[in-house]
């Protein structure tokens, strides 16, 4: 199922393959009015959204936007820390905001991108900002870009991130299955992402352990570890991959509702 999509591999949130899955799951999301234009684009969409990891070579802010560490910001909820960019810059300083990640806010404001190419009707521009719009959504999706134990690091679990959100996928692509639900209206795009991250952080703990687990009595990292890695974490991979196309989806299609509803080209 979709082996195509597959290619590379990486170490940046969900690996490449994820990411491509995201974004051509996102588009059976999509309701009738709006679907024509983006499966006409859907190759498009998949060529382009790795485009962030490749922007971090040459961009040193963007890897920023990629990620928020919640858990240095109290305990979860995580109330100490405001939603409003400005009052979380008023509050603890651009520096500390920088260095524990933007990922949220960076969805907020790629929705506002998505929404006025649409409106200016730039087909071209809102077609890569709709592929690029997809890979910030898919990083909000993965636990381990919640936390400042990102890769294992910090537990002596390192290369975590990319044996959960790389290797897993790579290995089981057959096994995972697109069901999610429509796409619907987001209120408040920026609201609506530190949502995400927050349901996505409530895995954190849980990854960590499995992984831990499932190399207890191994040598390394081998295929008898992702068996059992898949065995215990499988359900939070699938369940994020899902919710990932389905809020992609609905970040498009709340772009379109929001741009005035502009009748779309067939191409």
């Amino acid at each position: 199922m979709l082996v195509w999509l597959l290619a590379g591999s990486s170490v940046y949130a969900w690996g490449p393959a994820a990411h491509r899955l995201v974004n051509t799951w996102a588009v059976e999301t999509l309701p009738p009015e709006i679907r024509g234009f983006f499966e006409a684009n859907r190759q498009l969409l998949i060529d382009h959204a790795n485009d962030p990891d490749d922007w971090m070579k040459k961009d040193r802010y963007e890897r920023m936007r990629h990620y928020i560490y919640l858990d240095k910001y109290g305990l979860f909820p995580y109330l100490n820390l405001p939603h409003s960019y400005r009052a979380a810059l008023a509050r603890y300083g651009s520096g500390r905001i920088g260095r524990d990640g933007i990922l949220p806010w960076q969805i907020g404001q790629y929705s506002l991108r998505l929404t006025d190419a649409l409106k200016a009707q730039d087909w071209d521009e809102a077609k890569l900002d709709a592929a690029v719009l997809g890979h910030y959504v898919a990083d909000a999706h993965d636990p381990l870009h919640t936390t400042q134990n990102f890769n294992g690091q910090l537990t002596g679990q390192t290369g975590l991130e990319q044996r959960f959100a790389d290797r897993l996928v790579e290995r089981y692509t057959n096994f995972l299955m697109f069901r999610a639900g429509e796409a619907t209206k987001i209120n408040d795009p920026t609201e609506y992402a530190f949502g995400i991250t927050l349901e996505a952080n409530s895995w954190v703990d849980r990854v960590i352990l499995a992984d831990r687990q499932c190399r207890a009595d191994l040598p390394d990292y081998n295929d008898d570890y992702l068996d059992r890695f898949y065995a215990q974490v499988s359900s939070i991979a699938i369940q994020e991959l899902n919710g990932a196309a389905h809020d992609t989806g609905s970040y498009w299609y709340t772009a379109w509702l929001n741009a005035g509803l502009p009748a779309l080209p067939s191409h």
